[in-house]
């Protein structure tokens, strides 16, 4: 059974980082596409970042572009979202996601067969 086990998140401050980490377990992930989306109070789910099997490929949300880094550890079956520079806006629970192989539309959530419950991020002023 696939199970995602999202931790790492928090309360912080405006400004500061944190790093979300996304344990994958059920089976090995090494050759799948895997995301971070996150869901705000009242808003749809939205596309965060997305890594392919091999790490060569990333794509963002343009918001979080040059702030967040998603990167994975197909040894331990982790996948991890580098966030710096928070903002307000950046609230919300991140839930992680497997999908298939990299797609020129990584950001469709259709894509992805199995995700986790979520960490809650607050970002205070």
């Amino acid at each position: 059974q696939v199970e995602l086990v999202e931790s790492g998140g928090g309360l912080v401050q405006a400004g500061d980082s944190l790093r979300l980490s996304c344990q994958a377990s059920g089976r090995t992930f090494s050759r799948n596409l895997m995301a971070w989306f996150r869901q705000a109070p009242g808003k749809e789910r939205e596309f965060v970042a997305a890594i392919s099997a091999s790490g060569v490929f990333t794509r963002y949300l343009e918001s979080v572009q040059g702030r967040f880094i998603i990167s994975r550890d197909n040894a331990r079956n982790l996948v991890f979202l580098h966030m710096n520079n928070l903002k307000l806006e950046d609230t919300a629970v991140y839930l992680c996601a497997v999908g298939d192989a990299w797609t020129d539309t990584p950001s469709l959530q259709g894509d992805y067969s199995h995700w986790g419950q979520g960490t809650q991020v607050t970002v205070s002023s």
